[in-house]
């Protein structure tokens, strides 16, 4: 099997069986979708999910976080992963998006990228979410199925990134990301993938 064909395999699996796939964050603007995200580094969507409420609460615009203490985030967000650099990346990002953007999420990969603790990972996400952008975030789950599926030999992500950019239709893009981030949540799980249950094995490199 070619590469150009497991992609294919793949892809019209999931255009077939799953035709709607979406983020699991819960979020109503594109800056709730941002903190989300942010918060998410390293976590569960769950345990966010858990969380932002009380935090958009408090906080619902980005001159409202701007506006407040590292420490009254971190009291809001102490049970997520690493609460003491989030909330000083919370608040240093809102006070960014006054100053740079005029309180408005930007859509540009390298503008979201100059926000605190906003990586490639964050600002794919957004750019693909809130404005259809035409990339991939790879995150843990996105980076493992990849290579597993043998849709990419990258070693990082960044790397595979590009290999799923290259061969996945821009249109397919902000839905595939979400296709791989599923598949690896709940079947192709990190330590004991599920592989009796998965519907790729036939196409799968890492299973073959």
């Amino acid at each position: 099997m070619t590469l150009a064909q497991r992609y294919e395999a793949i892809l019209g699996y999931f255009r077939e069986n799953v035709p709607i796939a979406e983020s699991e964050l819960h979020f109503d603007s594109p800056y709730q979708l941002l903190v989300a995200t942010m918060l998410s580094a390293q976590c569960t969507d769950k345990r966010v999910n858990m969380t932002t409420p009380a935090l958009f609460s408090a906080y619902p615009t980005p001159e409202a976080l701007a506006a407040a203490s590292e420490e009254e985030v971190y009291e809001l967000i102490r049970s997520i992963s690493y609460p003491n650099s989030k909330a000083r990346h919370l608040v240093g990002m809102a006070r960014k998006l006054l100053e740079d953007f005029g309180g408005q999420v930007p859509s540009g990969i390298d503008d979201l990228m100059s926000l605190p603790g906003v990586g490639r990972k964050t600002a794919n996400v957004v750019a693909s979410i809130t404005w259809g952008e035409p990339v991939i975030a790879v995150d843990t789950h996105v980076f493992r199925v990849a290579r597993r599926l043998g849709l990419s030999r990258g070693t990082t992500p960044r790397a595979v990134e590009l290999d799923l950019e290259k061969h996945i239709p821009e249109e397919l893009r902000p839905i595939a990301h979400h296709w791989l981030i599923l598949h690896g949540r709940y079947i192709c799980t990190a330590q004991k993938p599920n592989c009796a249950s998965c519907p790729l094995t036939q196409w799968c490199k890492s299973f073959k």
